[in-house]
Protein backbone atom coordinates (compact mmCIF):
# COMPACT_ATOMS: atom_id res chain seq x y z
CA UNK A 1 0.00 0.00 0.00
CA UNK A 2 1.78 3.14 -1.22
CA UNK A 3 1.17 6.88 -1.15
CA UNK A 4 3.47 9.25 -3.02
CA UNK A 5 4.47 12.88 -2.66
CA UNK A 6 7.00 15.42 -1.44
CA UNK A 7 4.96 15.92 1.76
CA UNK A 8 6.87 19.03 2.84
CA UNK A 9 5.37 20.14 6.15
CA UNK A 10 3.24 17.00 6.55
CA UNK A 11 0.28 19.35 6.93
CA UNK A 12 -3.29 18.30 7.73
CA UNK A 13 -4.05 17.41 4.12
CA UNK A 14 -0.98 15.17 4.00
CA UNK A 15 -1.92 13.67 7.35
CA UNK A 16 -5.38 12.68 6.14
CA UNK A 17 -3.90 11.01 3.06
CA UNK A 18 -1.30 9.16 5.12
CA UNK A 19 -3.83 8.06 7.77
CA UNK A 20 -6.05 6.64 5.04
CA UNK A 21 -3.06 4.82 3.59
CA UNK A 22 -2.23 3.32 6.97
CA UNK A 23 -5.86 2.34 7.62
CA UNK A 24 -6.39 0.70 4.23
CA UNK A 25 -3.05 -1.10 4.49
CA UNK A 26 -3.99 -2.57 7.88
CA UNK A 27 -7.40 -3.62 6.61
CA UNK A 28 -5.80 -5.46 3.69
CA UNK A 29 -2.92 -6.88 5.72
CA UNK A 30 -0.32 -4.87 3.76
CA UNK A 31 2.61 -2.71 4.90
CA UNK A 32 1.96 1.03 4.57
CA UNK A 33 4.63 2.79 2.50
CA UNK A 34 5.21 6.52 2.04
CA UNK A 35 7.32 7.26 -1.04
CA UNK A 36 8.97 10.69 -1.15
CA UNK A 37 11.88 12.44 -2.84
CA UNK A 38 15.02 14.31 -1.82
CA UNK A 39 16.13 16.96 -2.65
CA UNK A 40 13.00 18.93 -3.49
CA UNK A 41 12.24 18.42 -7.22
CA UNK A 42 12.11 22.17 -7.92
CA UNK A 43 15.78 22.55 -6.95
CA UNK A 44 16.79 19.92 -9.50
CA UNK A 45 14.50 21.16 -12.28
CA UNK A 46 15.10 24.88 -11.65
CA UNK A 47 18.35 25.31 -9.67
CA UNK A 48 18.11 28.17 -7.21
CA UNK A 49 14.34 27.89 -6.86
CA UNK A 50 14.25 25.59 -3.82
CA UNK A 51 11.21 26.63 -1.76
CA UNK A 52 11.53 27.30 1.95
CA UNK A 53 11.70 23.91 3.66
CA UNK A 54 8.94 23.29 6.20
CA UNK A 55 10.33 19.99 7.48
CA UNK A 56 13.77 18.46 7.31
CA UNK A 57 13.98 14.87 6.12
CA UNK A 58 14.65 13.75 9.69
CA UNK A 59 11.61 15.59 11.03
CA UNK A 60 9.48 14.25 8.20
CA UNK A 61 10.48 10.70 9.15
CA UNK A 62 9.52 11.37 12.78
CA UNK A 63 6.09 12.62 11.77
CA UNK A 64 5.54 9.61 9.50
CA UNK A 65 6.36 7.29 12.37
CA UNK A 66 3.87 9.12 14.60
CA UNK A 67 1.20 8.57 11.92
CA UNK A 68 1.84 4.82 11.99
CA UNK A 69 3.65 4.44 8.66
CA UNK A 70 5.52 1.14 8.32
CA UNK A 71 8.06 2.15 5.65
CA UNK A 72 9.35 5.65 4.82
CA UNK A 73 11.04 5.37 1.43
CA UNK A 74 13.17 8.25 0.09
CA UNK A 75 14.17 8.29 -3.58
CA UNK A 76 17.07 10.54 -4.67
CA UNK A 77 15.59 13.08 -7.09
CA UNK A 78 18.16 13.64 -9.83
CA UNK A 79 18.00 15.22 -13.28
CA UNK A 80 18.12 11.75 -14.80
CA UNK A 81 15.24 10.61 -12.59
CA UNK A 82 13.20 13.69 -13.55
CA UNK A 83 13.36 12.59 -17.20
CA UNK A 84 11.86 9.17 -16.52
CA UNK A 85 8.59 8.72 -18.47
CA UNK A 86 5.50 8.25 -16.32
CA UNK A 87 4.94 4.66 -17.46
CA UNK A 88 8.56 3.77 -16.66
CA UNK A 89 8.19 5.25 -13.16
CA UNK A 90 5.21 3.01 -12.51
CA UNK A 91 6.91 -0.10 -13.92
CA UNK A 92 10.38 0.38 -12.42
CA UNK A 93 9.58 1.99 -9.07
CA UNK A 94 6.07 0.97 -8.07
CA UNK A 95 5.85 -2.48 -9.65
CA UNK A 96 9.40 -3.85 -9.83
CA UNK A 97 10.80 -2.31 -6.62
CA UNK A 98 7.79 -1.94 -4.33
CA UNK A 99 5.49 -4.68 -5.70
CA UNK A 100 2.58 -2.31 -5.14
CA UNK A 101 -0.95 -3.63 -4.66
CA UNK A 102 -2.76 -0.37 -3.83
CA UNK A 103 -1.83 3.26 -4.53
CA UNK A 104 -3.50 6.14 -2.67
CA UNK A 105 -2.81 9.70 -3.92
CA UNK A 106 -4.46 13.09 -4.12
CA UNK A 107 -6.63 13.73 -7.17
CA UNK A 108 -4.16 16.43 -8.33
CA UNK A 109 -1.19 14.02 -8.24
CA UNK A 110 1.19 14.17 -11.21
CA UNK A 111 4.33 12.16 -11.94
CA UNK A 112 6.93 11.31 -14.56
CA UNK A 113 8.83 13.51 -17.01
CA UNK A 114 7.26 16.97 -17.35
CA UNK A 115 4.55 15.84 -14.89
CA UNK A 116 2.84 14.08 -17.82
CA UNK A 117 1.34 11.36 -15.63
CA UNK A 118 -1.86 11.88 -13.64
CA UNK A 119 -4.33 9.81 -11.63
CA UNK A 120 -6.16 8.64 -14.76
CA UNK A 121 -2.92 7.29 -16.27
CA UNK A 122 -2.03 5.71 -12.93
CA UNK A 123 -5.37 3.87 -13.01
CA UNK A 124 -4.89 2.75 -16.61
CA UNK A 125 -1.46 1.34 -15.81
CA UNK A 126 -2.91 -0.29 -12.71
CA UNK A 127 -5.16 -2.42 -14.90
CA UNK A 128 -2.10 -3.61 -16.80
CA UNK A 129 0.13 -4.27 -13.79
CA UNK A 130 -2.48 -5.52 -11.33
CA UNK A 131 -2.77 -2.77 -8.71
CA UNK A 132 -5.68 -0.50 -7.77
CA UNK A 133 -5.70 3.26 -7.33
CA UNK A 134 -7.64 5.42 -4.89
CA UNK A 135 -7.71 9.19 -5.38
CA UNK A 136 -8.64 11.62 -2.61
CA UNK A 137 -9.83 15.21 -2.70
CA UNK A 138 -7.71 18.03 -1.32
CA UNK A 139 -8.36 18.81 2.34
CA UNK A 140 -9.26 22.29 3.53
CA UNK A 141 -11.05 24.31 6.15
CA UNK A 142 -13.21 27.38 6.66
CA UNK A 143 -11.78 30.53 8.18
CA UNK A 144 -13.59 33.22 10.13
CA UNK A 145 -16.63 33.23 12.36
CA UNK A 146 -14.57 33.63 15.53
CA UNK A 147 -13.66 37.28 15.39
CA UNK A 148 -10.88 36.87 12.84
CA UNK A 149 -10.59 39.43 10.06
CA UNK A 150 -9.89 36.72 7.48
CA UNK A 151 -12.79 34.63 6.21
CA UNK A 152 -13.32 32.12 3.44
CA UNK A 153 -12.14 28.68 2.43
CA UNK A 154 -8.52 27.55 2.37
CA UNK A 155 -7.04 24.39 0.93
CA UNK A 156 -4.20 22.94 2.93
CA UNK A 157 -1.00 23.04 0.91
CA UNK A 158 2.71 23.49 1.52
CA UNK A 159 2.58 26.72 -0.49
CA UNK A 160 -0.12 28.13 1.79
CA UNK A 161 1.83 27.20 4.92
CA UNK A 162 4.98 28.83 3.53
CA UNK A 163 3.06 32.02 2.81
CA UNK A 164 1.80 32.12 6.41
CA UNK A 165 5.28 31.63 7.82
CA UNK A 166 6.79 34.17 5.44
CA UNK A 167 4.25 36.69 6.74
CA UNK A 168 4.97 35.78 10.36
CA UNK A 169 1.47 34.36 10.84
CA UNK A 170 2.58 31.29 12.77
CA UNK A 171 -0.88 30.83 14.26
CA UNK A 172 -2.44 30.33 10.80
CA UNK A 173 0.43 28.03 9.87
CA UNK A 174 -0.28 25.95 12.98
CA UNK A 175 -3.94 25.58 11.96
CA UNK A 176 -2.91 24.13 8.59
CA UNK A 177 -0.15 21.97 10.06
CA UNK A 178 -2.13 20.71 13.04
CA UNK A 179 0.83 21.65 15.25
CA UNK A 180 3.21 24.63 15.65
CA UNK A 181 5.71 25.21 12.86
CA UNK A 182 9.16 23.97 13.86
CA UNK A 183 12.66 24.99 12.90
CA UNK A 184 15.71 23.31 14.29
CA UNK A 185 19.46 23.75 14.19
CA UNK A 186 22.72 23.73 16.07
CA UNK A 187 23.36 26.31 18.79
CA UNK A 188 26.40 28.41 17.87
CA UNK A 189 28.30 31.20 19.58
CA UNK A 190 26.85 34.67 19.18
CA UNK A 191 28.08 38.12 20.20
CA UNK A 192 27.39 37.48 23.89
CA UNK A 193 25.39 40.71 24.04
CA UNK A 194 22.28 38.97 25.37
CA UNK A 195 24.11 37.69 28.44
CA UNK A 196 25.52 41.15 29.09
CA UNK A 197 21.97 42.52 29.04
CA UNK A 198 20.64 39.80 31.34
CA UNK A 199 18.88 37.85 28.57
CA UNK A 200 21.32 35.13 27.45
CA UNK A 201 20.22 33.60 24.15
CA UNK A 202 20.82 30.40 22.23
CA UNK A 203 21.73 31.33 18.66
CA UNK A 204 20.57 28.80 16.07
CA UNK A 205 22.41 27.90 12.90
CA UNK A 206 19.49 26.66 10.79
CA UNK A 207 19.48 24.42 7.69
CA UNK A 208 20.08 26.19 4.38
CA UNK A 209 16.49 26.24 3.14
CA UNK A 210 14.70 26.39 6.50
CA UNK A 211 11.34 28.21 6.51
CA UNK A 212 12.25 30.85 9.08
CA UNK A 213 9.33 33.13 10.04
CA UNK A 214 9.31 36.83 9.19
CA UNK A 215 11.39 39.16 11.35
CA UNK A 216 9.84 39.68 14.75
CA UNK A 217 9.57 38.31 18.26
CA UNK A 218 7.72 35.07 18.97
CA UNK A 219 6.63 32.83 21.83
CA UNK A 220 8.03 29.35 21.27
CA UNK A 221 8.60 25.98 22.85
CA UNK A 222 12.27 25.05 23.03
CA UNK A 223 13.55 21.46 23.12
CA UNK A 224 17.04 19.98 22.94
CA UNK A 225 18.14 16.54 21.82
CA UNK A 226 20.04 16.27 25.10
CA UNK A 227 16.68 16.36 26.92
CA UNK A 228 13.94 15.57 24.35
CA UNK A 229 11.43 15.00 27.15
CA UNK A 230 11.85 18.57 28.43
CA UNK A 231 9.91 21.39 26.71
CA UNK A 232 10.85 24.90 27.79
CA UNK A 233 9.16 28.26 27.10
CA UNK A 234 11.25 30.72 25.11
CA UNK A 235 11.00 34.25 23.72
CA UNK A 236 12.56 34.12 20.27
CA UNK A 237 13.92 36.98 18.20
CA UNK A 238 14.16 36.62 14.42
CA UNK A 239 15.98 39.39 12.58
CA UNK A 240 19.12 41.51 12.43
CA UNK A 241 18.89 43.29 15.81
CA UNK A 242 18.43 46.86 14.51
CA UNK A 243 19.02 48.50 17.91
CA UNK A 244 22.67 47.44 17.65
CA UNK A 245 22.91 48.03 13.86
CA UNK A 246 23.03 44.33 13.13
CA UNK A 247 23.21 43.13 9.54
CA UNK A 248 23.14 39.35 9.81
CA UNK A 249 19.70 37.75 10.14
CA UNK A 250 19.63 35.52 13.22
CA UNK A 251 17.33 33.29 15.23
CA UNK A 252 17.98 33.83 18.96
CA UNK A 253 16.07 32.08 21.74
CA UNK A 254 15.91 33.33 25.31
CA UNK A 255 14.87 30.28 27.31
CA UNK A 256 12.85 31.23 30.38
CA UNK A 257 13.62 30.16 33.94
CA UNK A 258 16.82 28.27 33.21
CA UNK A 259 20.48 29.25 32.99
CA UNK A 260 22.06 26.60 30.82
CA UNK A 261 24.64 26.68 28.03
CA UNK A 262 23.16 24.95 24.98
CA UNK A 263 26.22 25.55 22.81
CA UNK A 264 26.78 22.74 20.31
CA UNK A 265 23.42 21.08 20.96
CA UNK A 266 20.82 20.33 18.33
CA UNK A 267 17.64 22.14 19.38
CA UNK A 268 14.15 22.76 18.02
CA UNK A 269 11.82 25.75 18.23
CA UNK A 270 8.04 25.33 17.91
CA UNK A 271 6.51 28.72 17.02
CA UNK A 272 3.29 29.29 18.97
CA UNK A 273 2.51 33.01 18.60
CA UNK A 274 3.90 36.23 17.17
CA UNK A 275 4.35 38.96 19.78
CA UNK A 276 5.51 41.94 17.74
CA UNK A 277 7.57 43.25 14.83
CA UNK A 278 11.31 43.68 15.03
CA UNK A 279 11.88 47.29 16.11
CA UNK A 280 14.68 49.79 16.68
CA UNK A 281 14.96 51.31 20.16
CA UNK A 282 16.75 54.57 20.87
CA UNK A 283 18.12 53.38 24.20
CA UNK A 284 19.22 50.10 25.73
CA UNK A 285 16.84 50.71 28.65
CA UNK A 286 13.89 50.93 26.25
CA UNK A 287 14.97 47.67 24.63
CA UNK A 288 15.32 45.97 28.02
CA UNK A 289 11.85 47.11 29.06
CA UNK A 290 10.37 45.67 25.88
CA UNK A 291 12.29 42.40 26.29
CA UNK A 292 10.89 42.07 29.81
CA UNK A 293 7.40 42.57 28.36
CA UNK A 294 8.13 39.92 25.68
CA UNK A 295 9.08 37.46 28.40
CA UNK A 296 5.93 38.28 30.39
CA UNK A 297 3.72 37.72 27.34
CA UNK A 298 5.49 34.49 26.49
CA UNK A 299 4.97 33.20 30.01
CA UNK A 300 1.27 34.05 29.90
CA UNK A 301 0.71 32.57 26.43
CA UNK A 302 2.45 29.28 27.16
CA UNK A 303 1.26 28.84 30.75
CA UNK A 304 -0.75 25.66 30.98
CA UNK A 305 -0.23 24.83 27.29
Amino acid sequence: MVTIGVFDGVHRGHQELIRRTVDVARTRGLPSVVLTFDPHPSEVLRPGSHPAQLTTLRRKAELMEQLGVDVFCVLPFTLEFSRMPAADFVHEVLVDRLHVAVVLVGENFTFGAKAAGNVDLLRQLGKRFGYVVHGTELQGASLGGDGNDVTGEITFSSTYVRSCIDAGDVEAAAVALGRPHRIDGIVVRGDGRGRELGFPTANLSTPRYAAVPADGVYSCWFTSTSRPDRRLPAAVSVGSNPTFSGRERRVEAYVLDIDEDFYGQHVALDFVARLRDMEHYDTVDALLAQMAEDVKQTRELLRGA
